[in-house]
């Protein structure tokens, strides 16, 4: 997860750690997921009369009218373009360096928006209230209910100026969430009758099975998942992250940290140094995909490139956070069927 607070350990900890303990490091079955939900409560039309929506804190917020000043977690904002349904105000990796969408702002259009801040404890207060929000809407990685990216030092006046949706995407499969976010676009006015939201979806469908039938043909196949900084390799675990479950529920043989080194960051992942970067045996390597982490062409440490997986090219891109639409979720299951596909035992 991220760089949310897991256990005791901070955010700002984790963050370093990769931004998702297991999410990369520092993060057709659905299993009883339904139970963790909450749900959406849409009474009335987006487009006139009230609007509520019960998030999954198990707060709802009722408006008289649909939000239409909407600011969002860059990556909600992300998934909700792809309904149709486009924010004001982001905040969260949004632009890179270079000036250039970052991988979680999807296809938006990221001139278009208010980037309130654009790295971790970043968050401008001043041009938030400027924008008049109607609704701030960001996921959770905790069941505490810590709202993403928004910093703990201004939470309460960020809170007093618009009532906020969480969405968890903590200790769940990736079907939950993405059904969350399909009902809050639906509510905020969505058409979920699309041909290209109804088209996603099945692609989606499809893909899942896909990833089924290869995780059957080749259980013998390993799945390790990294994220790299500077001075450490994480290895996620695969029991918080909503993508990690999800593919293990498909079949998927991942390799798991011990949990006694999982203990110090709250069950998300392992942290190695690079020297011991070998402890694990894999056949294919999963690596976080996000701007705060080191990506694999960029990877010069020796004992990196003497991996088996890695000498055999059999390192794919993991969507650490992914994107909460259909559309967005379908190249990861995808390319992760691929390389079990093609996968050949090294380890």
């Amino acid at each position: 997860m991220p760089n949310a607070r897991t256990a005791r350990l901070s955010r700002r900890g984790l963050l370093a750690a990769g931004g998702a303990l297991g999410l990369g490091a520092v993060l057709t079955a659905c299993g009883d997921d339904d139970a963790k939900d909450g749900g959406a409560d849409t009474k009335g039309s987006a487009k006139s009369g009230p609007w509520s929506f019960k998030d999954d804190r198990g707060t709802t917020v009722k408006l008289d009218e649909a939000p239409k000043n909407i600011v969002a977690f860059t990556g909600v904002a992300a998934a909700l373009y792809d309904y149709g349904i486009e924010v004001k105000g982001v905040f969260g990796p949004t632009t890179t360096k270079d000036g250039k969408a970052d991988v979680q702002a999807g296809d938006m259009d990221v001139s278009k928006v208010t980037v309130l801040g654009n790295v971790w404890d970043q968050f401008n207060v001043e041009k938030y209230a400027a924008l008049a929000p109607d609704v701030l809407i960001s996921t959770m990685f905790d069941d505490a209910g810590t709202l993403w990216y928004v910093p703990e030092a201004s939470k309460d006046k960020i809170a007093k100026l618009a009532p906020s949706v969480g969405i968890s995407v903590f200790d769940r499969q990736l079907t939950a969430p993405l059904q969350r976010m399909w009902e809050l676009a639906e509510s905020l006015g969505a058409d979920m009758t699309d041909t290209k939201v109804t088209e996603a979806k099945k692609r989606f469908e499809a893909a899942s099975e896909r990833l089924r039938k290869a995780a059957k043909a080749k259980p013998e196949i390993k799945v390790l998942v990294g994220s790299a900084s500077p001075e450490l390799f994480y290895v996620s675990g695969t029991n918080l992250s909503i993508d990690l479950e999800y593919f293990k529920a498909l079949g998927v043989n991942f390799v798991e940290p011990t949990e006694e080194a999982k203990k110090a960051t709250g069950g998300w992942f392992e942290s190695l140094s690079w020297e011991n970067v070998d402890k694990h045996k894999a056949d294919v390597i999963m690596m976080d995909d996000r701007s705060s982490a080191i990506q694999p062409a960029d990877i010069t440490e020796a004992t990196w490139k003497q991996l088996p997986a890695v000498k055999a090219s059999q390192v794919i891109a993991r969507s650490t956070e992914p994107i909460l639409s259909y559309d967005k979720c379908v190249a990861p299951v995808e390319a992760l069927a691929e390389a079990i596909e093609k996968a050949k035992k090294v380890s």
